[in-house]
């Protein structure tokens, strides 16, 4: 008799367990119970449905094409580089750009089976939809930076320069000393260690551990005050301004927009990108990082270790700046003539 109801308790605690785990299904837009369609969108080789949106003049007579791809909760409408140029400068320059919805975030179609290779093929498809031409540009921001990672590994050859802002980087990739990993990793919030440990050790448990309230889920998600630096601070309300877009973000669901991008940032990657090549040994091209010094999101030191490997990267650190520098009042164009004006056209 008792071995029958401990028998029952365990197979009643694991069926709560596994239904704990299980993340809801999306409300993918455009479905009966899902949000509508508004946005621009694009049909992929698998079906799958890419909103984007265009910046700067007609692509028809751009001298320089980007693609823009945003960082973590965040979505299309949060291209944060060509936007905030005056009208005279993206003339001058002669800019078009087109930032996109990620898969999962805002109005793209999630991808349950999302690879840091089939991001890059995405990214690679909407150029050739749009009639980019054979070559383009593409910035990263923040997570979006694993997107600029993987263009330089799988599409090198579509690549006209790239520039990665802030890029989130995965702690446990090869080739970082381990006491500078270390380091690095402990300079984040307990919480967020914890997040981070789940993600790459046991990516089926994301969603719970981000949902759950037994423990304090990640500090990013949950935006907790002390990752943000003083510069940071001041530029927040700036931001607050214009998003008035927050609630497209994650309406398809938090898992495979918010939850997806920590099991992809900080699981295991496909490739090593401290081995990379530099995709432009003519130097018909370049590759740029931007990092602020006072970032608390990502910390710098591994962003100088990244430049010393890979000296085919052009470092730009910025005193006193953090992870929200991007939006500083004429970073913009400092960032878009670094990255243009020395090219060879």
């Amino acid at each position: 008799m008792h071995k029958g109801i401990i028998l029952v308790f365990l197979i009643g605690s694991l069926a709560w367990t596994y239904q704990a785990i299980q993340p809801p299904a999306p409300k993918i837009c455009g479905s009966p119970d899902g949000p509508p369609v508004t946005a621009t969108r694009i049909t992929l080789r698998d079906g799958r449905h890419l909103a984007y949106k265009e910046h700067g003049i007609p692509k028809e007579m751009a001298k320089h094409k980007i693609i823009f791809v945003h960082g973590f909760s965040s979505c299309r409408h949060d291209e944060v580089i060509v936007t905030r140029l005056s009208p005279e400068v993206v003339e001058e320059l002669g800019i078009y750009s087109a930032s996109f919805d990620r898969p999962g975030y805002g109005e793209s179609d999630p991808d349950p089976r999302r690879t840091l290779k089939s991001l890059a093929l995405d990214i690679e498809e909407l150029a050739d939809q749009l009639g980019l031409g054979p070559k383009f540009y593409i910035i990263g921001y923040s997570m979006g930076g694993h997107a600029v990672w993987s263009c330089l590994k799988y599409i090198p050859h579509r690549l006209a320069g790239a520039t990665l802002l802030a890029p989130v980087i995965n702690y446990w990739w090869p080739g970082f000393p381990g006491n500078l990993s270390t380091e690095a990793y402990h300079q984040q919030l307990p919480q967020d260690q914890w997040a981070l440990r789940v993600a790459h050790y046991f990516p089926f448990l994301v969603y719970w551990w981000n949902t759950q309230k037994l423990f304090p889920a990640s500090g990013v998600v949950s935006r907790r005050p002390e990752i943000f630096s003083h510069q940071d601070v001041q530029i927040l309300p700036k931001i607050a301004k214009r998003q008035n877009h927050k609630g497209l973000v994650t309406q398809q669901g938090v898992f495979e927009s918010l939850h997806r991008d920590m099991r992809i940032g900080f699981g295991k990657w496909e490739f090593n990108p401290l081995e990379l090549q530099t995709p432009f040994p003519n130097n018909e091209g370049s590759v740029h990082l931007w990092m602020g010094d006072e970032d608390r999101f990502v910390p710098v030191i591994l962003q100088r270790y990244i430049a010393e490997r890979l000296p085919w990267i052009e470092y730009h650190e910025l005193a006193g700046a953090g992870h929200l520098f991007p939006y500083a009042d004429g970073m913009s164009e400092t960032i878009i003539r670094a990255f243009l004006v020395g090219q060879k056209q």
